[in-house]
């Protein structure tokens, strides 16, 4: 942090933003977890100095990495997991869904829910849904654990290295198809073509060698380097670019960007990705 300012740099890229004060600043066994308020974003989480979100576009991130497995799915999920995540904005998402039964998380670091629940309400209220199963653990290690348990596994994980390294490899996409039930959709946080197409491409073979269909969405989400980022959405029982069932008239008054007609066009990728999944 610079004066009224705080700068993410990684992987080439930088972006600044300007904050009015810093409300967290804690080290954990893992990482660095730093919450602060903005001028214009609302509260802004960093990890490692890496931005993990903003209260001005969390939504978009939230809305997608969970809806759409949640409507690839052939029938209706009943018990989904969050590996990662400990912020709450998948848990809120997926709290929108009456159907689910059973919303496990597995968040390595105990202090980033601590951090999230403190200074994060907005986000983090999803933990108040007693639904919610909260486990403290290594999440490659969980879901190998857990055979057969989960009709959506969603993986919101930090970027490669760090506590998120394991999360990358064919090894875990191979445990989060056993972790599937019959009809079972995964997605995970799938980085940027602009800025990470090596790693876009590393999660596009790991899970074409284990799962039928697999498609790369992308989204718009302004404060994340470049402003786009991608999810992996995987399944063995269906094409998942398409939705099986609409929204309720209910839950689309809620939402703010994901709807039937986006989640079909966040997988139309422009040439260079099309080649780049090739």
């Amino acid at each position: 942090m610079t004066g009224r300012w705080i700068t993410e740099v990684a992987n080439g890229y930088g972006q600044t933003i300007e904050v009015k004060t810093c409300l967290c600043s804690r080290q954990s066994r893992f990482q660095k977890i730093e919450v602060y308020e903005t001028v214009k974003l609302g509260r802004l989480l960093m990890l490692d100095g890496i931005i993990q979100l903003t209260d001005s576009d969390e939504f978009v991130y939230h809305e997608m990495l969970t809806n759409l497995p949640f409507y690839a799915h052939t029938g209706i999920p009943r018990r989904a997991l969050v590996i990662g995540g400990g912020d709450g904005g998948a848990l809120r998402e997926l709290a929108r869904h009456p159907e689910l039964e059973k919303i496990d998380i597995c968040e390595i670091d105990g202090e980033v829910i601590a951090a999230a629940k403190e200074f994060l309400p907005q986000t983090a209220c999803g933990y108040d849904d007693p639904r919610v199963a909260v486990h403290v653990a290594d999440g490659s290690e969980f879901v190998r654990e857990h055979a057969g348990e989960y009709d959506i596994v969603i993986v919101d994980s930090t970027d490669p290295g760090g506590p998120g390294a394991p999360l990358f490899g064919e090894e875990f996409y191979a445990n989060l198809k056993r972790a599937l039930r019959p009809g079972g959709v995964i997605a995970t946080q799938s980085e940027s073509p602009f800025l990470l197409p090596e790693v876009v491409r590393q999660l596009n073979r790991a899970a074409k060698k284990n799962f039928r269909f697999v498609a790369y969405a992308g989204f718009a989400v302004p404060t994340y380097p470049t402003g786009m980022i991608g999810a992996c959405v995987a399944s063995d029982w269906r094409d998942v670019t398409t939705p099986d069932r609409q929204l309720s008239p209910e839950l689309a008054k809620k939402l703010r960007y994901y709807t039937s007609q986006v989640h079909a066009a966040s997988f139309a990728m422009p040439g260079f990705v099309g080649r780049l999944l090739d």
